[in-house]
This record gives C-alpha cells, sequence and structure tokens, in this order.
C-alpha cells in the first residue's frame, strides 16, 4: 500500500492528538490528529475509513486480492483532510487503523456473529446498549448492516464475496474494540465537546468517499450530504452547505444513498450544541485513474473544502452566539 506523507506542517498552536493501539503493529496508533486550545473555529474534521495501516496477520487472513482492501478504505480522504486542517486550523482526527479490521463508523453491536469463532455467552458488557453501542431501536438497522456484509468488521463485498479465509476469534475482535473503536470515539468525543464548550456550537464534519453514483436522468451527485434526516444538524446549516455547494456547481444528494452512520448517531446532540454531518465525496473527484494515487483534481477539492469550512465555521460560530446569549439571558 503507498504510503502518503503527513501533509499537516508543525504548528506552535496546535498539539498532536492521537492514541489507541492496531494490534499487530506495536507503536503504530490507531488514530491521530491535532488540536489547537482554543480552537480557532468551531468546526472538527474526521475521516474513520482513512485508515491503510494493515498488520501482517490481517493481510495473512485475506482470502480476496490485496487490492481489493483499496474498495473499503475511502482513499486518501485522510489526505483531504489534514490540508484542509493546514488551511483552515480546524482540529481533526484520523483514523490509522484500516477499515478493514474494524469499521469506526458502526457501532459495536453491528456484528455478524456468524463469522466469529469462540464467542462466549453471555457476552461481554462492551457489546451492550451504551455511548459506544446502540439502544433497542437501532438493532434492526445493525443487524441488516451486519448481513450484508459491512458490520463491524467487513466480511464481504459485492462482486468479491468473502474477504477471510475463516472465522475471527471472539478475542481479537474484542482486542480491536477496546484498542481502536472505544478510544477512537472517546478522543472525538472528547475533542468535539471542547470545542463545544468554547464556542457555544460545533460541528463535526464526518468526511468519506465514494464510488461514483449513477446518473439517474441527470448528473450524477459528486456529494452526498448525510444528517440522519434532519436529527443530527441544524437545518440552516444544511441549507447553508447546500447554497455553498450550489453556488461552486456541485451536483449533491441529500441522505441518499448515505443518511450518515453511527458517527452521527454517536456524537451529535443538537440540544447541546453539537451538530454533525457526513459529507460522501465522489472518490474520481480527486483520485487518478486507478482510485489509488492523487489525481488532477485533489488540489480543486481540497480548496473548495477549505471555503466551505470556513463558510460553515461563521454559521457555527453565529450558532454559539445566540446559544450563548440565551444562556446568559436564562442566568
Amino acid at each position: 500500500m503507498t504510503v502518503i506523507p503527513d501533509l499537516v506542517g508543525d504548528s506552535h498552536a496546535a498539539k498532536p492528538v492521537q492514541g489507541g493501539v492496531i494490534p499487530g503493529l506495536p507503536g503504530v496508533a490507531a488514530f491521530r490528529g491535532r488540536a489547537a486550545d482554543p480552537a480557532s473555529i468551531p468546526v472538527v474534521l474526521a475521516a474513520p475509513h482513512g485508515g491503510r495501516h494493515y498488520p501482517d496477520d490481517v493481510l495473512a487472513a485475506l482470502r480476496a486480492p490485496d487490492h481489493v482492501l483499496l474498495r473499503l478504505e475511502d482513499r486518501l480522504v485522510d489526505c483531504l483532510v489534514q490540508a484542509v486542517a493546514r488551511e483552515t486550523g480546524a482540529p481533526f482526527i484520523i483514523a490509522q487503523a484500516p477499515r478493514a479490521m474494524i469499521d469506526l463508523n458502526r457501532a459495536v453491536a453491528d456484528v455478524d456473529w456468524d463469522m466469529r469463532a469462540h464467542v462466549p455467552r453471555p457476552l461481554p458488557h462492551v457489546f451492550g446498549a451504551n455511548r459506544f453501542g446502540v439502544g433497542a431501536a437501532h438493532h434492526g438497522h445493525a443487524a441488516h448492516r451486519a448481513r450484508s456484509g459491512l458490520g463491524l468488521v467487513p466480511r464481504r463485498l459485492p462482486g468479491t464475496g468473502e474477504l477471510w479465509k475463516g472465522r475471527l476469534d471472539y478475542a481479537e475482535l474484542d482486542r480491536r474494540v477496546s484498542l481502536i473503536h472505544q478510544p477512537y470515539h472517546t478522543a472525538l468525543g472528547s475533542l468535539v465537546e471542547q470545542v463545544q464548550s468554547q464556542w457555544g456550537a460545533a460541528l463535526l464534519i464526518d468526511l468519506h468517499s465514494m464510488p461514483p453514483l449513477p446518473a439517474n436522468g441527470g448528473a450524477a451527485a459528486q456529494f452526498v450530504i448525510g444528517d440522519r434526516f434532519g436529527t443530527a444538524c441544524d437545518g440552516e446549516l444544511i441549507a447553508s452547505l447546500f447554497a455553498y455547494l450550489a453556488s461552486a456547481r456541485c451536483p449533491v444528494a441529500h441522505n441518499r444513498p448515505y443518511a450518515g452512520g453511527f458517527v452521527l448517531d454517536c456524537h451529535a446532540r443538537r440540544s447541546a450544541g453539537i451538530h454533525a454531518v457526513q459529507i460522501e465525496i465522489d472518490r474520481t473527484a480527486y483520485l487518478d485513474g486507478t482510485l489509488a494515487e492523487p489525481g488532477p483534481g485533489f488540489d480543486a477539492v481540497v480548496a473548495l473544502l477549505v471555503a466551505m469550512v470556513r463558510r460553515l465555521a461563521d454559521d457555527v460560530a453565529a450558532l454559539g452566539r445566540e446559544r450563548l446569549r440565551w444562556r446568559t439571558a436564562a442566568e
């Protein structure tokens, strides 16, 4: 796999954020990022599917050819995040652990138990309903995702079939949850809360990439904005985002086919001034023809995202000021 250099230069104001461990890769953090305290803007960037550090035992367990893993990655979306953070000062967290090991945009209940070996009964508390799991209302959706093959640990891909030679031992699954999934969401939640505390409101942008969508009689969407059908983000922020993309002549869709996943479910709390949106970008817009390396459109997409983040930061700051004003009036 290609190793892409860090695009974020050193900053005296921003400090490194990292944590977790990738089992099988001693010394490699499960995620990393940078954040200043105080934050210069009320927007946090995240890329849960950008990881590409594969332990040897994971590659050895793969039934499909190695290049299939590129389809699981949001290829180089972490580089987009870093480039945008460098220009805007936005705090960010990006996964280094690959989605093939554990999907950070799934709840721990999104498990396909049929592919797990040595499952204990009863299940440990880590797989119960908590901030990093789900409540009862989510279980049907979780089961559907797991059956489709794209649960907490991806099992199969359309056109490829089964990804792994055998079942995953429960102890290994437990390690991945404890060392990757939980530390990532703890750190991301803390960062978002820190920004909200400072600004009165915060916006988490969960950045993903997608294969090209069908045109369906018109221009195919290059961006899909997911807000969990209005539950994760203020409508004025979504309207501003759509207005910006329209002014940039970017075809965009809303919640279909991607409405957002566990990241939004876990971290968005509109009543507390924490908003979250998932943004999917057509990967052909910034990658080359092989969908493996930066393409000629990479810099243009970065510039588009930089302007978008700056506009949304102004909108979020205004929401925060209004929220703080009402809090002061109530006191």
